[in-house]
């Protein structure tokens, strides 16, 4: 059985591990099914064949494509690099991809369409996200409610939608909250794998990283509690179903 190649991005541990969790949890999958790499630590395996795998998944991180390469921490450039380096093999063969986060400025980045912090950035909490039309019969996102809350916190935006690209959830402040490339290759602007607990345990760990003033940590995480984010996950699911 073929695994998920699920990739981090994130340098610290307690969040990498965490996020880990979340995927296994809310892809319903189990640790033998997932090739796991953190690319904050390792490099991509000599030879590593995205088309080997049953889907990508790659997970958010505090880098931002649009930064200035000068500006790029090496460790995130390092990491942004290496994910960029399978993107041509995975738009050109549409394998199976979902990016979280992070991950939707990596695929539009790479389909040359415009990542930036101009527009649609989006402070930490929670975001009503509504479907398109496309929406409503794409596999992965047609059982989902017409409009849902997801876990957003995020400097910069997709700022128009790449070529070849389907539009499938928006927001108010953020339109492209979700894309599809091609048949099979997802990315979402938001988390689909956080829920209040995994969103807490980010807030404490990023609460010095620029997202939001430190001192209203605490009332971030109790408007995070109060939050009814019960729908993200099941894109996830729906992509590991699809897939396995």
């Amino acid at each position: 059985m073929a695994r998920f190649l699920i990739l981090q991005l994130r340098p610290e541990t307690d969040a990498s591990d965490d996020e880990y969790r979340a995927f296994l949890e809310k892809g319903g999958l189990q640790e033998s099914e997932t090739h796991r790499l953190r690319l904050d630590r390792e490099d991509l395996p000599d030879g590593l064949d995205p088309g080997d795998y049953a889907g990508v998944i790659v997970g958010g991180g505090p880098g931002c494509v649009s930064d200035a390469a000068a500006d790029k921490d090496p460790v995130e450039a390092r990491i942004e690099a290496a994910c960029l380096s399978l993107m041509p093999q995975i738009t050109a063969s549409d394998i199976p991809f979902m990016g979280c986060c992070y991950g939707i400025g990596i695929l539009a980045h790479h389909l040359g369409a415009e990542v930036s912090k101009a527009r649609f950035g989006e402070p930490v909490g929670p975001v009503r996200c509504e479907k398109t039309d496309a929406a409503r019969t794409d596999p992965i996102t047609q059982s989902l409610p017409d409009h849902f809350d997801a876990f957003v916190g995020h400097k910069e935006a997709v700022q128009a939608l790449p070529d070849g690209s389907t539009h499938l959830l928006s927001s108010a402040p953020c339109p492209y909250q979700m894309i599809r490339h091609g048949r099979n290759v997802y990315a979402t602007q938001f988390h689909p794998e956080a829920d209040a607990a995994v969103f807490e345990t980010r807030i404490h760990i990023y609460r010095d990283r620029g997202y939001f003033p430190p001192e209203t940590a605490d009332a971030l995480i109790g408007m995070c509690r109060s939050a009814d984010v019960i729908w993200p996950e099941h894109i996830l699911a729906a992509f590991t179903t699809r897939y396995r």
